[in-house]
């Protein structure tokens, strides 16, 4: 079991926390405050920005889609920080299914969640982006190497998008994977999670955010579950044949940018 290191209580951030003090399998450790990951900073409040401006950021990668900014807003301005969006899935995708959830439309939910159907498209997220998003995780990689550091990255919860990212950079620094997959399931704890807004009136009568049928048939899309990533990493030995393929063959890293990569990020 890896250290779990102490982190602030932000008001309107949630899922917040250091990657610091993670082991690779050199001996070394990921540097504390080089790179750190969360959900969306949209709603952030001035306590808030005024801790994130106080990290030294140089960066912050948003991988949410046109969808996810319509519905909370993009993300406070921080000074002297560039803000990179790079979604990592369709925008009509992400559309659909914020209207799905915000009306709670348990007939259409159940059509399309019940019964094992929300895990699979769920696994298939996954596996998407580890097939079809290689020139944005490259590019993120590539970023990073560059001198993009210190570095926060995140999506809308700070779940999927930005931990399978996470994972990604972590992989690249020689993690082990069953410690990447403890950080990944920090996620749910329950002041990480994201909240979810609904319209209102409820689309049944009666409904509200927290119907325990609404609940269960949404808790695969909020949760964050080892089978998901584990999708990942199966895709990713499958297609490529194990992490190093799909890091050099897949997104492009390069011997030399791994080595500024890693100098960057572990002490």
């Amino acid at each position: 079991m890896t250290e779990v290191p102490t982190e602030p209580l932000l008001t309107a951030v949630r899922n917040f926390r250091d990657l610091g003090g993670l082991p690779a399998r050199d001996g070394r450790t990921v540097r504390r405050g080089r790179l750190f990951r969360s959900g969306h900073l949209a709603h952030a409040t001035a306590e808030d920005a005024a801790f994130l401006g106080s990290l030294g950021l140089r960066a912050v990668f948003d991988f949410r889609n046109a969808a996810d900014l319509e519905l909370d807003g993009h993300d406070v301005a921080l000074p002297g920080v560039r803000n990179v969006n790079i979604p990592l899935n369709d925008p009509a995708d992400g559309a659909a299914f914020w209207d799905l959830v915000r009306r709670g439309d348990v007939d259409r939910l159940r059509r399309q969640l019940a019964e094992g159907r929300g895990e699979e498209q769920m696994k298939e997220t996954y596996r998407s982006i580890v097939l079809g998003r290689t020139a944005e995780q490259g590019r993120v990689l590539a970023a990073l190497a560059e001198g993009d550091v210190p570095a926060l990255l995140h999506c809308a919860a700070g779940k999927d998008r930005a931990g399978l990212t996470v994972a990604v950079v972590l992989l690249a620094l020689g993690v082990e994977r069953e410690v990447i997959a403890e950080d990944y399931l920090r996620s749910n704890a329950p002041r990480s999670r994201y909240l979810v807004r609904r319209d209102e009136p409820a689309a049944r009568p009666g409904a509200t955010a927290l119907d325990p049928e609404v609940q269960r048939l949404l808790a695969p899309m909020f949760d964050a579950r080892i089978e998901y990533l584990s999708a990942a990493f199966d895709t990713i030995d499958t297609h490529w044949g194990g992490t190093e393929g799909y890091l050099t063959r897949g997104l492009g890293l390069t011997p030399p940018a791994r080595e500024r990569l890693r100098a960057a990020l572990l002490e």
